[in-house]
């Protein structure tokens, strides 16, 4: 079985290459997943299908090479921390981003049950203006 932290180190690499099955299959059924006020899909999902309709799929219909690179993992129990860096060009204004991230996942059985988003939503919001 893998390590809680190479299954977030798998889904990062996994999304990067748009290999959508790969992230969903490690979402357990029910979870949390909050996405910070103020970015576009803010708010909270509570099912794999409703983080890929909500969240992944308005990314790819909203931004241009939209990216969330990890530059640092903190691990403690079940408990993984991703430090990292989004980038992105908005498709509507031709307006490019980076911005700093801290992705929060908690894991059960090498599944993700929770996902807490921290961000400067702010350079997000600039970008689609």
């Amino acid at each position: 079985m893998l390590s809680d932290l190479d299954v977030i180190r798998g889904m990062y690499a996994s999304f990067s290459r748009g290999d959508m099955g790969s992230v969903l299959a490690a979402l357990a059924p029910q979870l949390v997943w909050t996405e910070a006020a103020g970015f576009p899909s803010g708010g909270k999902y509570t099912t794999p299908q409703a983080v890929l309709d909500q969240v992944f799929m308005r990314l790819a219909a909203e931004w241009d090479t939209f990216g969330a690179t990890p530059q640092e993992y903190i691990c403690d129990g079940h408990s993984v921390v991703a430090i990292g860096e989004y980038s992105g060009i908005c498709k509507a204004t031709g307006k490019s981003f980076n911005a700093p991230f801290a992705h929060v996942w908690k894991l059960r059985q090498g599944r993700v049950v929770a996902f807490q988003q921290f961000t400067d939503t702010a350079l997000v919001q600039q970008a689609m203006r």
